[in-house]
């Protein structure tokens, strides 16, 4: 990421569902004693998928809400009824945003289209109800599985911001008063630190969702279409905007010419950039609290003949102020967005769930196994259960535990520990 980004992070926490536990139940009718098995599966845990939605443009909203997490699967019940799958959430997240685990620091996803999507933490399994351990042997089993845990883990969001409105104009006619008040329902946005002058740069929140970020372009007029003063990195930065908001002061108090001003930057800023010279403008009229604003304004109405919209305001008065975000937000919903290169894309991502691998190790004179092969196993047996054990067994074989806890030099009678249940090794 270059330096000339200004950057808006996030950290989050998300859960997916827990998938929901298997049944035990027996089928009870009449005249049948003992009825087969029915108990049914519990249902998988929903998903957290984070997806592109162009019309944000900040993360804003990860300031407030920091948890997010997604439905439970149902737990199943008799009759070999399936519980529900749990809902998925699904979070919207403005184009360009990274999302990084955050204890690792590995780059899940690098969202850039939009409508694109990608599933953060998976659901867990639903378990098995014990309808489905039914073998020609082992006619009524009295153990379900119980379901996954789903994911969970904390994120970090970055976002590069892309500043969709610049402000131009003049030193001293209101630009920063003006950007302060436009940006202040919000909290400041971490302080953005800039190469040589700090360009301001605010969040525009309104009621509908429908945001912007704004820009202060300091000094076009200090010469900068020669690479002097603010340098080419914001230049850069700057081109990016799709509509400009160009602040004049209309009362003309200095003994300036409002006409005057407004031609002067506008050559500048063909002189530094031709492209961002045709950018649509709206013409912000400042200090219109003071003499003589008035009949400047109708003289500059006939002046631009309705070439662009121009908006009466006060800053110092906050007057208008409404006004003149309504407007940009219409404009900016009628302008294309621009086409942006974000170097690599990652089109689709899944995590990868380790079900298999496990350790064995000394805690004392305790011999544990770890890893989730055999906290899966675990999960799925119930030690009550006379066949449960034997199936137990059968999976401790299968695994490659006991070869395991052999080599480790297990003797009969020796305690060995997974999860968190504890028993005597018996050969």
């Amino acid at each position: 990421m270059g330096d000339n980004m200004f950057v808006d992070k996030a950290k989050i926490f998300v859960k997916a569902g827990k998938g929901g536990d298997g049944a035990i139940s027996f089928r009870r009718e009449k005249y049948v004693p003992d009825g087969g098995p029915d108990g049914g599966d519990g249902g998988d845990g929903g998903n957290v998928i984070f997806k592109v939605d162009g019309n944000l443009s900040t993360l804003m909203d990860f300031r407030y809400k920091k948890h997010y997490e997604a439905e439970s699967g149902q737990n199943g019940s008799r009759r070999n009824m399936t519980g529900k799958n749990g809902r998925d959430l699904v979070i919207h997240v403005p184009p360009g945003t990274m999302i990084f685990n955050y204890e690792t620091k590995e780059r899940i996803a690098d969202l850039t289209e939009e409508g694109q999507s990608v599933i953060v933490a998976h659901g867990g399994r639903g378990g098995k109800g014990n309808a489905r351990f039914t073998t020609s042997v082992r006619q009524a089993p009295k153990f379900s599985q119980l379901g996954e845990p789903g994911e969970e883990l904390w994120l970090e969001l970055e976002l590069k911001l892309i500043a969709d409105v610049g402000l131009i104009g003049l030193p001293n006619v209101g630009k920063s008063t003006l950007l302060s008040i436009l940006t202040s329902a919000r909290p400041k946005i971490a302080n953005y630190h800039f190469t040589t002058l700090n360009p301001n740069l605010g969040v525009v929140s309104s009621s509908y969702g429908d945001g912007f970020v704004l820009a202060d372009i300091p000094g076009i007029i200090e010469g900068a279409h020669r690479g002097v003063g603010l340098g080419h990195d914001f230049l850069r930065h700057i081109e990016r905007t799709r509509l400009l908001v160009h602040v004049i002061d209309i009362s003309g108090i200095e003994g300036r010419d409002p006409i005057e001003d407004f031609e002067g930057v506008n050559n500048e800023l063909k002189l530094y950039n031709e492209t961002l010279a045709q950018r649509p403008q709206i013409i912000a009229a400042n200090k219109m609290d003071l003499p003589g604003a008035r009949e400047n304004l109708q003289r500059f109405r006939e002046y631009l003949k309705d070439k662009w919209p121009v908006i009466g305001i006060s800053a110092a008065k906050k007057e208008g102020m409404d006004q003149l975000k309504n407007e940009i937000i219409s404009v900016l919903k009628s302008l294309p967005r621009l086409e942006e290169d974000h170097g690599e894309k990652i089109k689709e991502y899944t995590y990868q769930k380790a079900e298999s691998g496990f350790e064995v190790f000394m805690d004392h004179d305790v011999y544990v196994v770890e890893g989730p092969a055999a906290e899966k196993l675990m999960r799925s047996v119930n030690l009550d259960d006379n066949y449960s054990l034997k199936y137990f067994q059968r999976k401790l074989k299968e695994l490659g535990i006991i070869d395991a806890l052999k080599e480790k030099g297990i003797q009969n009678g020796d305690t060995v520990r997974i999860a968190t249940v504890e028993f005597d090794y018996i050969e």
